[in-house]
């Protein structure tokens, strides 16, 4: 997936700022670890304030948009961490999982170098109901039924606890299912180019998409079946927090 990231990754550091909110749930589940190795961490995203942090990520393109002054950051795989077993109290994965060649190969690092796990994935049984992927993109939502998603983490770790993270409606961080009540935003392709999932789907299927949605917003009909959303603070759309160990 570098090359993936390679190619979309430019716009990252604009549209996928991490959340306030989701930052305070992460944090929580890291508890009082004092050092954390984060895997597949992109631009610094939800990289916790403890007094030793080591960043792992394999694209370049995510590393040159780490702004200054973060925890130092090693080009590597998650499938091969280059640390030594049991040096980190947590070993953080973001978002990314999915992303990895082999997650089983990546999972089992993260169980290596680490006596704690902590994974944000997600459930793709929480985004089968999400509007884009039920109305506009069916194909992200089979796609996603594929990748290495919740069921595959906890096949793999020895889980403790699984949480529910939230979306508010006004997310920070420009992940998949995070402007489910700002539509327009997926009409923006410099947004769309920072979600990977959408990224990964055929690009004439999201044109097609994207032009229905366009009509839809123009002529109420959105309105018309999603307009309760208008009424939430926040949602479930599947997003989990995987606390495991080793």
């Amino acid at each position: 997936m570098t090359a993936l990231y390679d190619e979309i990754g430019l716009t990252y550091a604009r549209y996928r700022q991490p959340d306030p909110r989701i930052q305070r749930l992460i944090d929580d589940a890291l508890g009082d670890a004092r050092s954390v190795v984060s895997i597949g961490s992109g631009t610094g995203s939800y990289e916790p304030s403890r007094p030793r942090v080591l960043a792992i990520e394999p694209s370049r393109v995510m590393i040159d948009q780490r702004p200054p002054g973060i925890a130092p950051v090693v080009q590597a795989v998650a499938e091969h961490v280059p640390v030594s077993s049991d040096s980190f109290d947590v070993a953080l994965a973001v978002l990314t999982v999915h992303h990895w060649s082999d997650h089983v190969a990546g999972l089992r690092e993260m169980q290596r170098v680490a006596s704690r796990q902590v994974v944000l994935t997600w459930d793709p049984r929480g985004f089968v109901s999400f509007w884009l992927a039920a109305d506009y993109l069916p194909e992200w939502h089979e796609m996603d039924n594929d990748a290495a998603s919740l069921d595959a983490v906890t096949t793999v770790l020895r889980v403790v606890e699984i949480r529910p993270v939230p979306v508010p409606w006004d997310c920070r961080d420009g992940f998949g299912g995070a402007y489910w009540r700002r539509p327009e935003m997926y009409l923006d392709a410099d947004a769309r180019a920072a979600i990977s999932g959408l990224a990964r789907c055929d690009p004439a299927a999201v044109e097609r998409a994207m032009a229905q949605l366009e009509r839809d917003l123009v002529d109420g009909s959105w309105n018309a079946k999603h307009g309760h959303l208008l009424d939430l603070d926040e949602i479930d759309l599947g997003y989990r927090l995987v606390i495991a160990r080793s």
